[in-house]
């Protein structure tokens, strides 16, 4: 029988950058990738830890993949991710349904571990921490993702312990992969038509590798993908305010394809709570990067992540956050209500009432979602340089987006993904643009 996978992705970038590489691992044993879950004889789940019940939320769909395949040949189950790091053979014992659980530093053992299963029926739990072992395995894999957009793993981990994250418990301390492994993985990409590389990490702008005596910086990696002259554009996420330093702001003002946004996760406009959360930083250092970063590109956009209602968070705390909102106008961020991680240092602290919480976050949102609707109005009527991801199916539209990450759907000829076209922006919402390509040479992209 033809062996058909089906990989259910949640959570963040790296998940979808780890699904794609799984994926290219399986194919070597024969795999072939599906979208009709039905078909499957290979299930996987690749879970995220972040947010409120992850645990609950992947047994609530493995529930689901069991009535599925209720009347049907039962599918084999691999649990990957986050969750299967912090639940790791818990996960077996209590869903028998589920025969493998690999964590995010053990993907390297996945073949192994499907023939084994195959071949002996032996249900097994990888959670190691290999991730020298991990990356070296998938440099010898040819990464085949033909997106325009592409991710791109450069590190992992994390050692700064912010008393909310679970990160990592889950995926280890710090590790930097080997600066030319991940340009010749960029070079893979772009020959597969990539046009715009997103560089990946937990703390991604704490990258450094060393190799003869040479360290090897974020800002290093930018500026030799600067080099390379189909790509179009530069990103990367997630960043720490502790890790923006100097040589990397200063790209901001060299590179012609960093894009001029940048997502810095500050979490909460008040002192007292990020001492709290550990962070590492306070507000004022925190904006003296904004303002070193504005005065070196007067362009450049922010967006953050905030935790409304940590524990102990009062009015006055909270009424520092939107201040710090107010002052920067952020676009694009993301906002959520605490929710306890389990084995995190803020696991058993007491919470914020619910109510008081929701209320905060209310206000927040309605603040941040302003900005953004404000700058996609300001855009109505302007023309902006939008790269061409795909068209839309089933529609004569295509869909790209803009520098600052914003989602353009537009009017097009034929033949122009992955190509960066003017288009005159005729009407907004909060999360999308819409316009037309303007084919005119003498018209000018704002």
């Amino acid at each position: 029988m033809r062996k058909k996978v089906f990989i259910k992705t949640f959570g963040c970038q790296m998940n979808e950058y780890d699904s794609n590489r799984i994926y290219e691992s399986i194919s070597k044993i024969g795999y072939k990738k599906t979208e009709t879950v039905d078909e499957a004889n290979c299930y996987i789940l690749n879970t995220c830890h972040i947010r409120d019940k992850a645990k609950e939320k992947v047994y609530h769909e493995i529930g689901r993949v069991k009535k599925n395949f209720n009347s049907k040949t039962k599918p084999m189950v691999i649990v990957t991710g986050c969750v299967a790091q912090a639940e790791n053979d818990e996960m077996i014992k209590r869903e028998p349904y589920i025969d493998l659980v690999i964590g995010p530093q053990a993907y390297h053992k996945i073949n192994d571990s499907i023939l084994n299963h195959i071949k002996n029926k032996e249900k097994r739990e990888e959670t190691d921490f290999d991730t020298f072992l991990k990356f070296d395995y998938f440099d010898k894999i040819k990464n085949n993702n033909n997106k325009i957009s592409s991710f791109l793993t450069i590190q992992e981990g994390c050692d700064k312990f912010c008393k909310f994250c679970v990160v990592p418990y889950t995926r280890g301390p710090e590790y930097s992969r080997p600066f030319n492994k991940i340009i010749n993985e960029a070079k893979q990409l772009i020959d597969n038509g990539c046009r715009e590389i997103t560089l990946l990490g937990q703390n991604v702008n704490a990258y450094l590798y060393k190799e003869k005596n040479k360290l090897y910086k974020l800002s290093n990696l930018i500026m030799k993908l600067e080099e390379l002259p189909q790509l179009k554009r530069i990103r990367y996420t997630t960043s720490h305010p502790i890790d923006m330093t100097d040589d990397l702001i200063e790209c901001y003002g060299k590179s012609k394809k960093l894009v001029p946004f940048i997502h810095l996760p500050i979490q909460s406009g008040s002192n007292r709570v990020l001492k709290l959360m550990n962070r590492k930083h306070s507000v004022e250092f925190y904006l003296s990067i904004y303002k070193k970063l504005k005065k070196i590109n007067s362009k450049i956009e922010f967006s953050s992540d905030f935790i409304i209602g940590y524990p102990g968070e009062t009015d006055e705390d909270f009424d520092d956050t939107m201040k710090l909102v107010k002052k920067i106008n952020f676009i694009n961020s993301y906002s959520f209500i605490f929710s306890p991680r389990p084995g995190t240092a803020a696991s058993n602290l007491k919470l914020v009432d619910n109510n008081i919480a929701k209320k905060r976050l209310s206000l927040i949102q309605a603040e941040l979602f302003g900005n953004q609707n404000l700058k996609n109005k300001m855009a109505e009527n302007t023309i902006l340089n939008v790269l061409v991801e795909n068209k839309i199916k089933n529609q004569n539209k295509f869909f790209g987006r803009t520098e600052y990450m914003t989602s353009v759907i537009f009017d097009g000829e034929k033949n122009i993904e992955g190509k960066v076209v003017p288009v005159l922006i005729t009407n907004s919402n909060q999360n999308n643009l819409f316009g037309e390509v303007m084919y005119k040479k003498n018209i000018k992209a704002a």
